[in-house]
């Protein structure tokens, strides 16, 4: 039978890891250190997920809650610097690309951090519910 949460968190990861090689890969938009940390916490989940689904492994948000909450974190921080101006000053990124940067402004509010946090929380959700299931 198939785990639809653990399918959907899987093609999530998936869609995420895509865009964001697409972004920097295709577009030519280089990462600043935020996009970077949200990539190395996305990047494993393909590798997680993607295993988990396979063996149907009900107990893998022991290992990708984590992550998917700390990624949630990144991304929202990320999107506050983005939005709220006065946190610029805060910034972590000093060198490079700043942080505050958009390259992707749909909307008015779809910014590449926001586009990382929808995807964390979707998974971060999708795990929650297998260990309410448990």
């Amino acid at each position: 039978m198939v785990n639809k949460n653990l399918l959907l968190a899987w093609i999530t990861s998936i869609i995420a890891m895509g865009g964001s090689l697409f972004f920097s890969e295709q577009m030519g938009f280089i990462p600043c250190t935020l996009c970077w940390y949200q990539r190395i916490l996305m990047y494993p989940l393909v590798i997680f997920l993607g295993i988990a689904f396979y063996r149907n492994d009900k107990k893998i948000y022991l290992y990708v809650l984590p992550m998917s909450v700390i990624g949630m974190i990144v991304s929202s921080y990320h999107y506050a610097l983005q939005k709220i101006p006065s946190l610029n000053e805060f910034a972590t990124c000093t060198s490079g690309v700043p942080c505050s940067g958009q390259y992707i402004n749909w909307f008015g509010f779809i910014t590449i951090p926001f586009l990382a946090l929808t995807a964390f929380t979707i998974i971060t959700i999708t795990m929650l519910m297998m260990l309410k299931k448990k």
